[in-house]
């Protein structure tokens, strides 16, 4: 049944008249996506007690006076303070009997609130209604900041004698393992809450990995956020069972199983949008080792104008990426963000007039209007095998996520020569050096020359962080390391973030591009045939108007992006 209307709610309950209700419906057209209860209240129509009703009353709930309920501390401490201040909720109670924890909520419209908390909690969530005021007022009195933190979640831990005393058990008993006792031990709450924390804290610092790494003295966890490790405050070593545990657990993964790798997936709702944690698990001397890589779809730019591409090269790869065949490579390291920019062009040419195929390892993101297609290599679905059952689909570009053997390579060549276009990736250090890779891998000159259009190498830096940023003397011999002297950068500003909270004091928050596109010309063909070395290459290519990377990086340097210590870590001198 279709619920009524908040407005026609607040009529039948005599808060507001019908004439109210149609002032009510104009001001809610001249300002979409304020929520209509919100502009009552502005207007002076209803005061918040009568909106928490009238919502209580539309969604079938029971609202709460939170200045009169008895809370208890237990039931507060079940909640870390970044979960209560995220979801804008209180706990109220908690039913053991029948695993229901009772919650206060001020905008109970948010449905996926309470899919989210069963999910982290792993309680059934019953929501009360409460007003707006109240639930602010009672988040800073049981959840002001720096109450709740991993240091005083370690303490729990610590102290919480029936968890020590599993874990320690199933450290002494590794053979004969207890499902029950390891399924308790991973059920505590204190462990639910660490892990939630975590979680909750990398997706909010927009982190890449969360690594759990048993030590023989001691069990790590860091968090990769914009390319660098940070390290939380340690749990105890003898809690590392029951930490793996967990999260083996929130994957679906064989808790039973601590000799084989394993690897799942959790599937998580964090305001609103969904985020997967894809989960490793590996054996190693110590324990299980256990990365989690966070693939958020809200953090991800997939738009060409925002990678930190420069105009000239941006207007270049513009061009090459929507010729009508040919191949096109983005290279560079793990993690410099090669599919992202590629995902970027597809999103760009994703029309109605174009059949785009994908085949990757694994789907990172999904977007609509392309058909996407997951490699498995254990049942010999690889990248050659996908690629030949694409071309017989009628695709008019085609993305293939690495090129990794010569199959591939021949497969891909084929394709473009069959008219169409492909993108893919190489791991190479630079645009150049691409060519050779290809021919080390057992391709003909003549069949690069006649596929291969563009390549584009591609760093991620770091970017200075807008909140602290200041000018700087530059480093004399970081200028050595670049070939420059203090003259050649007279009258150049150098900029450095000096550290603040927002980018918890290391004076860098986010990451932008360096790239370099080299587009073969006929000068680079004939080398190419001629079996010439990378160096000729190369200078051939600088002298075509290449841009190097450590330039374009030198570029965001004067121009106040990213700092000189930044470009020289991701480069290296032509």
């Amino acid at each position: 049944m279709a619920l009524r209307g908040l407005g026609q709610v607040l009529v039948d309950m005599k808060f507001i008249s019908d004439e109210q209700l149609g002032q009510l419906r104009e001001q809610k057209q001249r300002k979409p996506g304020t929520l209509l209860g919100q502009i009552a209240i502005e207007m002076g129509l209803i005061n918040d007690d009568q909106l928490a009703q009238a919502l209580g009353k539309q969604l079938g709930m029971d609202t709460v006076v939170l200045a009169t309920y008895p809370f208890d501390a237990k039931v507060i401490s079940l909640m870390t303070e970044d979960m209560a201040q995220n979801y804008k909720v209180i706990p109220l109670s908690l039913d053991s009997a029948t695993n229901e924890l009772t919650i206060a909520m001020s905008q109970p419209q948010n449905l996926y609130v309470c899919d989210e908390l069963r999910n982290f909690l792993g309680y059934t969530i019953i929501p009360m209604v409460a007003t707006d005021a109240e639930v602010n007022k009672y988040l800073e009195k049981y959840y002001t900041a720096g109450t709740e933190s991993v240091e005083k979640l370690l303490e729990e831990l610590e102290s919480d004698d029936s968890l020590n005393d599993l874990a320690k058990q199933a450290d002494i008993d590794n053979n004969a393992i207890d499902l029950t006792g390891l399924e308790a031990m991973a059920d505590a709450a204190p462990v639910r809450k660490l892990l939630n924390m975590v979680i909750l804290m990398a997706i909010r610092d927009r982190a890449s990995d969360i690594h759990l790494e048993p030590f023989e003295n001691e069990f790590k966890i860091r968090i990769r956020a914009d390319g660098q490790l940070y390290e939380l405050v340690p749990p105890p070593k003898h809690l590392a069972f029951a930490i793996t545990t967990r999260v083996k657990v929130m994957a679906n993964l064989d808790i039973a199983e601590r000799r084989l790798p394993q690897d799942g997936r959790i599937e998580l709702s964090v305001g609103g949008h969904p985020v997967d944690l894809r989960v490793s698990v590996l054996p190693t001397l110590f324990g299980e080792s256990v990365v989690m890589r966070v693939l958020d779809r809200s953090v991800v730019m997939l738009d060409l104008d925002k990678i930190g591409m420069d105009q000239e090269i941006l207007g270049n790869f513009r061009t090459v990426m929507r010729r009508p065949n040919g191949i096109v490579l983005v290279t560079g390291p793990t993690g410099s963000g090669k599919t992202t920019t590629l995902y970027a062009a597809l999103s760009e040419m994703n029309t109605i007039e174009e059949k785009l195929i994908t085949t990757e390892d694994p789907v990172e993101y999904d977007i609509d209007g392309i058909v996407q297609i997951p490699i498995d290599s254990s049942i010999g679905n690889t990248f050659a095998q996908c690629l030949r059952s694409i071309l017989r689909q009628d695709p008019d570009r085609i993305l293939v996520g690495e090129i990794r053997d010569l199959e591939t390579a021949e497969i891909a060549i084929q394709a473009a020569l069959t008219g169409h276009m492909v993108f893919s990736t190489l791991h190479t250090n630079d645009a150049p050096s691409t060519i050779t890779r290809l021919r080390d891998m057992g391709i003909q000159p003549f069949l690069i020359t006649a596929t291969l259009e563009a390549v584009l190498a591609q760093r991620l830096v770091r970017r200075i962080c807008t909140e602290c940023k200041e000018e700087t003397m530059p480093n004399t011999g970081l200028l050595a390391d670049m070939d420059m002297t203090p003259d050649d950068v007279m009258g150049k500003k150098f900029y450095r973030g000096r550290g603040c909270p927002v980018c918890n004091n290391t004076g860098l928050k986010g990451r932008t591009g360096l790239h370099e596109l080299l587009i073969l010309n006929d000068r680079l063909r004939d080398l190419i045939n001629s079996g010439c070395s990378t160096e000729k290459l190369r200078d051939a290519a600088l002298q075509g108007g290449l841009t190097p990377l450590r330039k374009s990086g030198m570029r965001k340097v004067f121009s106040g992006e990213t700092t000189l210590e930044e470009v020289v870590r991701e480069t290296v001198a032509e």
